[in-house]
């Protein structure tokens, strides 16, 4: 048994499904409450008094109504995402791209470069655009009886994922862009020292980000070149994947307006006229604080009703993308409850107390980096990644008078690292492509060092 196969082993022995890792989450916390010597807690010496704190606090947490706001916010990203990667006209522009694919080496770049490209506009987009890049690949392999490495191009297709957290869909960044939310998932004893918001010129569009996205961009696409040169091909036998819209042949009365094109593309243009107001009217446009979450939603729908066109078409899609979501709906509000009991026992506050005892400010943001990491392989949701490591970070950050920007980077590409290992999110490219965890992983972790490298120099040099 190879080492990878061995590996691909032990996460399915290891690793249950993301929500069953939520719920033994959620009793780990519980537990680490009960015994933590936290002052709180050690006032009330019966256990079930401390139960009853611990679950008060759970429960506060679980139905916070910010972090439910929150929960719906990121569903929307990933299904509209999902929903422009479904129309027409991204599909038309993949089959444009096809023929300049004219051997493994050269599909391999340019899968690599558009779903990186795409997914630092929107995760969910770059998702599903890379996994119907890939089938199309395939097929038009097969058809004209090229060569590929199978597993390399699933791989292409899944490396958005190294790229997503630092653009602007990135769950972190879109949230802390919000006014108030730092403030809300602060500790207490930081909440005067914290902003706020922190707007994209100081993450999305800061000169750290800019270098490493630009690195990425250039580096990862070269890497899977070179690899598809090297590596072992074969031709592909697939089915075709194509985009239908499966339009009634009779249409009766108010049938009519579902399928006219006038009403999606007039309703979105005007919706992506607004945001294009709402953008040139804030007083810091050059900053960048419109963008939030609300905003980046309402132009994927105006984006979305556009090129699909018929509202018929929009809904079809959105039928076939809600699927995606769920773990984001039954998962967010597990982690919004655990966080609600760290946060409330003490645990957050002598965690960061722990973490900087021994970090210095330039070694804190690395420590950040590798602890993320570690964390995405079992909340692998960037968003309840950042509900429960968050407060933390926000508070070391400010006791330790380290950038807060930087710091929140740092996860974020910690967050983006492991999912190169982590293979929850490869699930969609999977099922659409036929391809198993096995097939990619072993070019997907060659990603991985590569991004180790670029996210670790530009932590250092900025």
């Amino acid at each position: 048994m190879s080492l990878i196969e061995k590996y691909i082993k032990g996460i399915r022995f290891l690793l249950p499904s993301p929500f069953s890792i939520a719920l033994l989450l959620t009793l780990f916390a519980i537990f680490l409450a009960l015994i933590w010597p936290n002052q709180t807690l050690s006032e009330n010496q019966n256990w079930l008094n401390k139960l009853t704190i611990i679950l008060n606090s759970w429960n506060d947490g679980l139905w916070n109504v910010k972090g439910l706001a929150f929960a719906i916010q990121m569903m929307l990203m990933l299904l509209l995402g999902h929903v422009l990667a479904l129309s027409k006209p991204v599909d038309s522009a993949i089959n444009q791209l096809l023929p300049f694919c004219s051997n493994n080496a050269r599909s391999a770049l340019i899968i690599t470069f558009f779903t990186l490209t795409v997914s630092w506009f929107n995760w969910g987009l770059g998702l599903v655009f890379g996994a119907v890049f890939c089938k199309k690949i395939m097929n038009y392999a097969a058809k004209s009886s090229m060569a590929l490495n199978h597993g390399l191009i699933g791989a292409c297709g899944y490396s958005g994922l190294m790229i997503w957290h630092g653009g602007i869909s990135g769950s972190s960044l879109v949230k802390i862009a919000e006014r108030g939310h730092l403030t809300d998932l602060a500790p207490e004893s930081v909440k005067s020292n914290v902003p706020e918001l922190i707007d994209f010129s100081k993450t999305v569009f800061s000169n750290m980000n800019i270098a490493v996205t630009f690195s990425l961009l250039v580096a990862l696409p070269i890497t899977m070149y070179l690899l598809g040169k090297k590596t072992k091909v074969v031709v592909p036998n697939v089915k075709m994947l194509t985009y239908k819209d499966h339009q009634k042949s009779t249409l009766i009365g108010i049938e009519k307006f579902d399928h006219s094109k006038f009403v999606g593309l007039v309703v979105g243009f005007f919706i992506l006229l607004f945001c294009g107001y709402l953008a040139i009217s804030h007083p810091y446009t050059s900053s960048f604080q419109f963008i939030n979450p609300n905003y980046l939603n309402l132009t994927f729908l105006g984006l979305a009703l556009v090129l699909h066109g018929k509202v018929y078409a929009f809904l079809k899609a959105i039928e076939k993308a809600i699927v995606g979501t769920a773990g984001i709906l039954i998962q967010f509000p597990l982690y919004f409850g655990i966080m609600g009991i760290v946060s409330e026992t003490g645990i957050i506050s002598d965690l960061a107390a722990y973490f900087q005892s021994i970090s210095t400010n330039y070694t804190y943001p690395i420590f950040t980096f590798l602890s993320a990491g570690m964390v995405n392989f079992f909340v692998p949701s960037g968003g309840g990644q950042w509900y429960i490591q968050g407060p933390l970070i926000i508070q070391s950050a400010v006791e330790m008078e380290i950038p807060l920007n930087k710091s929140i980077m740092a996860m974020a590409y910690g967050d983006q690292l492991t999912n190169m290992m982590q293979p929850f999110w490869a699930l969609p490219l999977l099922g659409i492509t036929g391809l198993k965890v096995k097939d990619i992983l072993p070019y997907t972790l060659i990603m991985m060092v590569v991004g180790f490298i670029i996210f670790t120099l530009g932590l250092l040099i900025f």
